[in-house]
């Protein structure tokens, strides 16, 4: 959590004075919140819903751990106000696998060793996610372009290139 964060988080009341009633669908469910306008969607995700999964890396939109859904568009849940996803329907990395069974992108980070770390995979594997849905069978440049906004520092991305190519062979096959 960013020190920003912190503080803000310290000076809630339990009464919600200066809080807004959000309602949105996040991984298909109904939920309501009380969140301040400009709260990070991030922090409502995290501390709000307990959707921990989404992750802060740097906090200013730069390296895309906290890459969610919103209304089928890739955001960086760092940079979206609390008061913009009212309505919105949002998919975090809790909303991608098909019940209990990893989806396939998932599966192919496990197998091909795309995710050390984790703290980029959440986002890592969205925006994968997110290519995959708009085009079936990329290039290995369409992954480098599709995955520019999420950086990370273990596994030199040449394992999660891989996964994804693994991923879209597995979709098309299916």
């Amino acid at each position: 959590m960013s020190h920003f964060s912190e503080g803000r988080n310290k000076d809630r009341g339990k009464d919600g004075r200066g809080k807004c009633e959000l309602s949105l669908t996040v991984n298909g469910k109904p939920e309501t919140v009380f969140a301040f306008p400009m709260e990070r969607l991030l922090d409502v995700l995290r501390n709000e819903l307990g959707l921990t999964g989404t992750k802060e890396g740097c906090g200013e939109g730069e390296c895309g751990s906290c890459s969610v859904l919103m209304d089928g568009k890739l955001v960086n849940s760092c940079l979206v106000p609390a008061l913009q996803a009212a309505g919105a329907n949002l998919t975090t990395i809790e909303g991608v696998a098909e019940g209990s069974q990893l989806n396939a992108m998932q599966a192919a980070f496990l197998e091909c060793g795309g995710a050390q770390c984790g703290i980029c995979t959440p986002g890592m594997i969205l925006s994968a996610s997110h290519l995959l849905n708009d085009k079936a069978d990329p290039t290995l440049d369409d992954i480098r372009e599709a995955l520019a906004g999420n950086l990370c520092r273990c596994t030199g991305y040449m394992q999660i290139f891989e996964a994804v190519l693994q991923a879209a062979r597995r979709r098309t096959v299916a």
